[in-house]
C-alpha cells in the first residue's frame, strides 16, 4: 500500500487522477485538461450563503455534494455556466483509493489533509509514502514541515521509501527547489532520516515531473526495502 499524504488543497487528488491517465494506454500522448478536483473557496462560500438562504427561504434539502434547492422549488436552478452555481464535489476529508498498473497493480491510499492528527491510523500496511507539498503557497511551509517530520519520524515507517513531491510549478509564485530545500532544510532531513528519500518537483495540472513520479514508484516494486 503507497500512502499519499500533505495538506489540503495541494494537488493530492489531481495527482493520482494524472497518474491514472498516465498509466492509461493513450495517457503518455496526451493528459487532455485537468479532470474537476476541488472547487475554489471562493465559490464554496459563495455556494454556501447561497444554498443556505434558498433552504431557508424554500424548505429546500442542502447537502455536501450539491447546492440545488429542492426540486418542487419555486426557486429555480441557476443556468449552466453562470456563476457556476454547483458544487459537485468537496475537499477531501477521508480516504481514497486508486488503482494504478505499473509492472503490477498497486494502490495508492490518498489521506485527506484535515485528517492529519489519525494519519498514523493507516500507517501498518503501509510500504512507501508519498508526501507531497504546495510550493505555491509559503503559508502552509511551516505546518507541512511539521508533518513532514511527523511522518518520517513514525516507527512503522521506519523502512518505508519516502517521495516527497513539491507541486504547482506551474504556478507563477511557486517557490524554486533550491529555495524549497532551503526551507525544509531537504539535506539534513535526508541525512538524518531512517526511511531513503527522493525529492521531484512537479505540476500535476500540467504534468510535469509525473513521468519521474511514475520512475520512483516502479523502482520501489524493485526493491521494496
Amino acid at each position: 500500500m503507497y500512502l499519499l499524504l500533505g495538506a489540503s488543497g495541494v494537488g493530492k487528488t489531481l495527482l493520482v487522477k494524472r497518474l491514472q491517465k498516465l498509466c492509461s494506454k493513450d495517457g503518455p500522448r496526451d493528459l487532455g485538461e485537468p479532470p474537476p478536483t476541488l472547487p475554489t473557496p471562493l465559490i464554496c462560500a459563495s455556494l454556501l450563503r447561497w444554498r443556505i438562504g434558498q433552504s431557508c427561504a424554500t424548505g429546500g434539502m442542502a447537502t455536501p455534494q450539491r447546492c440545488f434547492p429542492r426540486a418542487d422549488s419555486a426557486v429555480a436552478r441557476p443556468k449552466a455556466g453562470t456563476a457556476m452555481l454547483q458544487c459537485e464535489q468537496a475537499p477531501q476529508v477521508g480516504t481514497n483509493l486508486t488503482d494504478l498498473s505499473i509492472q503490477k497493480k498497486i494502490t495508492i491510499r490518498e489521506l485527506g489533509g484535515c485528517m492529519g492528527p489519525i494519519w498514523s491510523s493507516f500507517y501498518g500496511d503501509c510500504s512507501s509514502v508519498l508526501f507531497m507539498i504546495d510550493a505555491a503557497n509559503p503559508t502552509q511551509i511551516a505546518a507541512s514541515c511539521v508533518q513532514l517530520l511527523s511522518v518520517l519520524s513514525a516507527e512503522q515507517l521506519a523502512s518505508a521509501a519516502v517521495l516527497i513531491l513539491f507541486n504547482k510549478i506551474d504556478l507563477p509564485c511557486y517557490m524554486s527547489l533550491v529555495e524549497m530545500k532551503s526551507l525544509f532544510r531537504i539535506p539534513e532531513i535526508i541525512s538524518c532520516a531512517k526511511q531513503p528519500i527522493t525529492v521531484v518537483e512537479t505540476s500535476a495540472r500540467e504534468g510535469t515531473g509525473l513521468p519521474d513520479v511514475l520512475r520512483w514508484l516502479r523502482s520501489t516494486l524493485q526493491d521494496p526495502s
